[in-house]
């Protein structure tokens, strides 16, 4: 299925059905595909080779991509930081 960006918000529930339907959907704007929705229940590449579905999206390049950052080594202090009210540094 193809929905521009307008019409996947005007149609969310015929976009849903045909997920159900374990149909893929792509999501166009101006013309141009910009993203592709697919149904959760079917399993491909890694996952369809036994591994959990956690294990596959943990070799996903996007997760852990700010591990090696110091500033975030505790999170609740980073957190807070960045929850101050902008005056406070001054």
């Amino acid at each position: 299925m193809i929905v521009t960006m307008v019409e996947l918000r005007r149609r969310m529930g015929e976009v849903m059905r045909a997920i159900e339907r374990n149909e893929t959907v792509t999501v166009t704007r101006r013309g141009k595909p910009k993203a592709v929705i697919s149904p959760v229940n079917s399993r491909t590449g890694e996952a369809a080779r036994g591994e959990s579905e956690l294990e596959a999206m943990m070799k996903h390049p996007a997760f852990g991509m700010w591990k090696d950052r110091e500033d975030m080594a505790d999170v609740e202090a980073y957190v807070r930081s960045i929850r101050k009210g902008r005056y406070d540094d001054l």
